[in-house]
């Protein structure tokens, strides 16, 4: 089951107190979209290599580093995040929520 269309907004709303992945895009093959909800805190800086990824904010502030950068990010900001930079996100105020979405990995590779 997939859902057409969702209210953003309205889940970020009614999601006090959760902090995380508070919504996922369901049956979509080709794209991965979530919406990420922190009170305080945020993603520690980490490095993507395989995908470019579009953070888009939905409620509350917060900031976007990439690569040394700081990028404000409030409802309706868009971020582009190319594969390979460095980032890391954290809130500025509480009920922060933003909607990250990138193309879909692969499985994960054993390599030995």
């Amino acid at each position: 089951m997939h859902e057409d269309s969702v209210d953003l907004g309205e889940i970020a709303a009614s999601a006090v107190g959760r902090t995380g992945a508070i919504w996922t895009l369901v049956g979509s093959g080709e794209l991965n979209a979530n919406l990420v909800r922190f009170e305080k805190g945020g993603v520690g800086e980490h490095v993507n290599d395989e995908v470019d990824v579009i953070i888009v904010g939905v409620s509350g502030s917060g900031l976007v580093r990439v690569d040394g950068g700081e990028h404000p990010v409030s409802n309706g900001t868009m971020i582009f995040v190319p594969r390979g930079a460095r980032r890391s996100t954290r809130a500025v105020s509480g009920g922060f929520a933003y909607l990250s979405v990138h193309r879909r990995r692969g499985p994960l590779q054993i390599s030995g």
